[in-house]
């Protein structure tokens, strides 16, 4: 395969996806014949950055590789880490492709709207003769048992909530809701107190409220999330910024609560569920939720809105309708995989079915062992080996845990066995140094509902 000039050899491919180019041999390649050194950087919250020093080919001939490669090395800072501001050093030929792609009407104006949303700052492409240095500030957070506590899971085909004492679960409970196809904000909140509720009915009292939904939170309040997506913006800053705290407060009164990133909180369970920290979660349903907590069991305050990191370089690699990006994650490790799939496997749906119901059916055929399901599966398998390979260079992990209904059943256990063997034949560096798994079936769906309730420490 080639693109811009760079040949990649890829040895598994997925049966179903021939074409797919994955984005960490891309640029494996692209490194190994670019000698200029060149640097960027992007600011996120609180004057921590994210700094990465590579190198380019810097030749007029090779442009457009250069471009492709930089542009995507910090699409990836930016959803991995997050950022309102680009720096970039050794190269103004770069930084004036960055520039443009990253504004209004630019390739990757999504992401420049986004960006600027989420940290309430105009986003920017700045050269500089001095890169900035690296600075994190990862937090100590869960893990705290103690007391009668709810947690509450917000899906986007279904919501989850757990009753939880001392950190044992006495009560769950899963409701289909439609939240990303609703635009009234009253909807939303009236399921999340719902649920609230439920739990609390089987609770002698509520200490505490953990909260783990899809999408980006800064200090409790809602910055961006595709749960709210048919929500309009004017409604958007007076319901939904503040929704998860007026629930909590209007339900339960002055009560601690967390809110976190689902993918955080699937790392903090599978940090739970191993007893060691350093653990990349991932859950594939909806979208493609990734969380992170660290060698010290910390989480980094990073975005880990891997659903947006490039992990396919090829040409025709498929289309988020929602950024309008090709070869992001959430087209490859959610349900959107399974449903696009599907039909060059031979599998007819029906298109008045919802997504979640998409899945079910692909699921059902996979427990009759339908060769058809077992190509969809399999060729998700591979794209995860390739991917989780990439992972490794972006978070040095050591702990995988494979969470969603994407990964629930015959064809979860399908996917991993594929993912490990791409791994072992062709990534043997590291294949040694990462531990994909799976948890249990019932932890796989409703665990991470249980894991919130563990954010809050008490007063």
């Amino acid at each position: 395969m080639n693109r811009y000039g760079i040949t990649v050899t890829v040895a598994n491919r997925p049966l179903l996806d021939l074409d797919f180019l994955p984005i960490g041999r891309f640029n494996r390649e692209f490194l190994k014949t670019a000698q200029k050194p060149v640097g960027v950087a992007v600011e996120r919250a609180d004057g921590q950055i994210a700094a990465v020093r590579t190198r380019i080919h810097g030749t007029p001939e090779m442009a457009d590789a250069d471009n492709y490669y930089i542009e995507r090395l910090v699409k990836t800072l930016l959803w991995m880490k997050g950022g309102f501001c680009v720096y970039v050093e050794g190269d103004r030929n770069i930084f004036e492709s960055l520039k443009a792609a990253y504004a209004e009407g630019g390739a990757q104006e999504f992401d420049f709207h986004f960006m600027s949303q989420v940290y309430e700052r105009p986003f920017e492409v700045v050269y500089t003769d001095a890169l900035p240095s690296e600075k994190d500030a990862p937090q100590a957070i869960g893990g705290h048992l103690e007391g009668c506590r709810i947690g509450f899971d917000a899906g986007g085909s279904d919501r989850k909530v757990s009753a939880v004492i001392d950190g044992v679960s006495v009560y769950d409970e899963e409701v289909v809701w439609f939240p990303k196809t609703t635009a009234d904000p009253q909807y939303h909140y009236d399921g999340i107190v719902a649920a609230l509720k439920s739990a609390a009915a089987h609770l002698p009292r509520v200490d505490a409220v953990g909260v783990s939904s899809a999408g980006i939170y800064i200090n409790n309040r809602t910055m961006r999330a595709s749960l709210f997506l048919k929500v309009p913006e004017d409604l958007f800053d007076q319901k939904v910024k503040d929704i998860y705290i007026r629930a909590i407060t209007d339900t339960f009164g002055d009560i601690p609560f967390e809110v976190a990133n689902d993918g955080d909180v699937s790392a903090l369970a599978g940090m739970l569920s191993i007893g060691e920290p350093n653990v990349l979660g991932i859950a594939m349903g909806t979208s493609e939720a990734v969380g992170f907590v660290d060698e010290k069991g910390r989480i980094t305050g990073w975005l880990n809105e891997l659903a947006f990191v490039p992990v396919d370089a090829a040409v025709n690699a498929m289309r988020d309708e929602w950024s309008g990006d090709i070869g992001c994650g959430v087209k490859y490790f959610s349900q959107d995989g399974v449903i696009k799939l599907a039909p060059h496997a031979g599998i007819d749906l029906d298109e008045s079915l919802s997504p979640a119901e998409k899945l079910k059916v692909v699921q059902r055929m996979m427990e009759r062992d339908d060769p058809r399901a077992a190509a969809v599966y399999n060729s998700i398998g591979v794209y995860l080996g390739h991917t989780l390979a990439y992972y490794y260079e972006l978070y040095h992990m050591h702990h995988v845990l494979l969470l969603g209904r994407v990964m629930s059943g015959k064809g979860g256990d399908l996917i991993l066995a594929t993912a490990k063997r791409v791994l072992k034949e062709e990534y043997p560096e590291v294949t040694e140094r990462i531990v994909p798994a799976l948890p249990d079936e019932k932890f796989r769906r409703v665990g991470q509902s249980a894991a919130a309730a563990s954010l809050p420490a008490l007063k």
